[in-house]
């Protein structure tokens, strides 16, 4: 499976490889999912966010940024008494103010998803020489991205996570070409082939 070994790493790690990352995510929910999972993770490890999902899902119920957009002080005080949970205010009332900032987005593109793929063409992008192993940790889009959903109040969301985000959701293909995943992707949706984009590699 070349560099997509990481996904033999463990149970969790070859589900998520095999069932979500890289697959092309046109659901806001799914998206939302998937961006504050990179925005808790950030400082720490990818194992331990997909062995606390299942309590990021009961603590943000279930990922509804609309439900998370009302959220009070009472909600922070509950998700951060939840066992298991990581206790981090700052990380807590950042995935509230993402959900805030998500909403106004949608009103703007008519959803996430919209806006996110518009950088993108709608398509999948396949970087030169990313098939082969030569992954970056941020690009130019992630970049202009990042900086993009800072403006609009956005937290969590520096080049490296959103590059990160942009790899689960599907936007950016980085499966190795002689994993399975790979060819359903390049096979079964629409995708661009680009230059290097300022990539900053590891």
């Amino acid at each position: 499976m070349g560099y997509c070994i990481w996904a033999d790493r463990n149970e969790a790690n070859r589900i998520y490889h095999d069932t979500e990352w890289g697959i092309p995510v046109h659901d806001d929910r799914h998206m939302f999912e998937h961006l504050t999972l990179e925005c808790l993770q950030c400082g720490l490890s990818w194992d331990l966010m997909l062995k606390k999902r299942e309590i990021f899902r009961k603590c943000f119920d279930n990922f509804d940024y609309d439900r998370i957009a009302g959220y009070d002080a009472a909600d922070v005080d509950r998700i951060l008494n939840t066992e298991g949970m990581i206790r981090s205010p700052r990380k807590v009332q950042a995935v509230i103010d993402n959900a805030r900032c998500w909403q106004k987005v949608r009103e703007a593109y008519g959803s996430f998803c919209r806006y996110l793929w518009s950088y993108s063409e709608e398509k999948t992008i396949l970087y030169d020489g990313h098939d082969t192993g030569a992954i970056p940790v941020s690009n130019g889009l992630s970049e202009r991205i990042s900086r993009d959903l800072k403006k609009r109040g956005f937290r969590y969301v520096g080049p490296v996570t959103i590059y990160s985000h942009l790899q689960a959701c599907g936007i950016i293909n980085d499966h190795d070409r002689d994993c399975p995943c790979y060819r359903r992707i390049m096979e079964g949706y629409p995708v661009i082939r680009k230059h290097r984009d300022h990539e900053v590699m590891p």
